[in-house]
């Protein structure tokens, strides 16, 4: 009887679709160490199609900083080298990025990410400086393939951002941001992403008359999810609205917050954190 193949000796194609499903933290520090067949598997630019970040420690005294400074013989830990390291391995095919939700990235980290890897598809940012929020245009011209993206909070750029969305991105069906919603955003979302079926506007300033404009004008919403919003109430006119929609999620929205606003007028730096 043929004894049995072991790990090591798997076919490539087989190997790498297995780590293809592995987090970042075991493709850096464990695979590449075993043996040089896993190895090779691990740095093929398959694997790396996928770049969550989002529940990694990349503070410089984490176990896992300290670990990959160690095994790469580096001098010292940094966000925007693994970054750099991860898009070197992805060879420019990365599809699906996203950044840890409270790290500030910097326009240059952005704009390296637009110009190396503009087949994205799906993207979730972390939180944008407002003096780099003006480059969001930019980096939104570079991903033509973009089709979901999620924010922290809306920037000060959202028009122009939307306006260059609308532009480049053919495929864009998805939007996730909270913030202060006004009748000029709304209008926007409704005229300028018309293929838009999912938007998450959660624990933001949403008016009535601006969910209305959304409810009305977005024909193709299949989910619009206002979850612990301030600034409407579930009356017979939102929910008349709302049906057209095949999934309207409003739990925990209000007309005024704790303190008995109607309007983030009262507080111009009224800000709504995921």
């Amino acid at each position: 009887m043929e004894a049995e193949k072991g790990w090591e000796e798997m076919d490539m194609d087989c190997l790498v679709n297995i780590f293809g499903r592995l987090g970042l933290e075991d493709l850096t520090l464990g695979v590449p160490f075993v043996c040089k067949t896993w190895c090779a598997a691990a740095v093929d630019p398959l694997c790396w199609r996928t770049l969550n970040l989002r529940d990694m420690d990349f503070m410089p005294w984490s176990n896992f900083a300290k670990s990959f400074v160690s095994l790469y013989s580096l001098p010292r830990f940094s966000f925007s080298g693994f970054l750099k390291f991860c898009v070197a391995r992805s060879h420019g095919g990365a599809v699906d990025l996203e950044f840890p939700p409270l790290l500030s990235a910097s326009s240059d980290d952005l704009l390296y990410i637009a110009n190396e890897c503009p087949r994205l598809q799906r993207v979730v940012l972390p939180n944008i400086l407002s003096e780099d929020e003006p480059h969001l245009p930019e980096i939104f011209a570079k991903w033509k393939d973009l089709e979901w993206l999620e924010m922290a909070t809306k920037p000060s750029s959202f028009l122009e951002m939307v306006t260059q969305i609308s532009a480049s991105c053919k495929n864009f069906v998805g939007l996730s941001m909270s913030g202060s919603i006004k009748k000029k955003d709304a209008m926007a979302i409704v005229e300028l992403l018309p293929q838009l079926k999912c938007l998450c506007l959660n624990k933001s300033y949403l008016p009535k008359e601006e969910l209305l404009i959304i409810l009305s004008g977005c024909k193709n919403l299949e989910r619009l999810s206002v979850k612990d919003c301030v600034g409407f109430e579930l009356d017979d006119e939102v929910m008349k609205r709302g049906k057209g929609v095949g999934a309207f999620e409003r739990e925990g929205s209000k007309l005024f917050d704790d303190f008995g606003y109607e309007t983030d007028e009262c507080d111009p730096l009224y800000v709504h954190v995921i």
